[in-house]
């Protein structure tokens, strides 16, 4: 599970728990992560010139849910966890297993979610090998914040 932050040059900040996220290119690299339109990550993802995405340990279901289980729409997320302004403004948490921050290049429709393909400027340094992650299956029971 990953949790996609984003900032808008005016200041605005938003996050969101996703599930639908990859890499999809090695020459360029390249990594999509696909947001629900219904959420309020989405709107402020829309005039973000950054996003940053942050890869969950198992131990962070916390974090998972407050990004998944609360709204931005009333919730100040950022109030809550320790972070600092990446490449573009993109939030950066500062406790994840792993993170990029990456410039919007296109936004591709796909249904309900929108795909940001995104070119890496900037990632977290290497963690230990052997870090257990957090996977779908550890938040099914998670209620989410707006319906997907």
């Amino acid at each position: 599970m990953y949790v996609v932050t984003a900032a808008t040059a005016d200041g605005e900040r938003a996050g969101c728990l996703v599930g639908f996220a990859s890499p999809c290119s090695i020459h360029p690299p390249r990594f999509m992560a696909w947001l629900s339109t219904a959420n309020h990550t989405y709107r402020v993802a829309c005039r973000a010139s950054h996003l940053a995405v942050h890869v969950l340990r198992d131990d962070q279901k916390e974090t998972a849910a407050l990004f998944g289980g609360r709204t931005g729409d009333d919730t100040d997320k950022f109030a809550r966890v320790d972070w600092r302004p990446g490449e573009g403004g993109a939030p950066v948490l500062a406790d994840c297993g792993a993170w990029l921050v990456g410039e919007v290049r296109e936004r591709v429709g796909g249904g309900d979610h929108v795909g940001f393909l995104l070119a890496p400027v900037e990632q977290s340094p290497p963690g230990p090998s052997g870090t257990p992650l957090l996977h779908l299956g550890d938040v099914t029971a998670l209620r989410p914040g707006h319906p997907a």
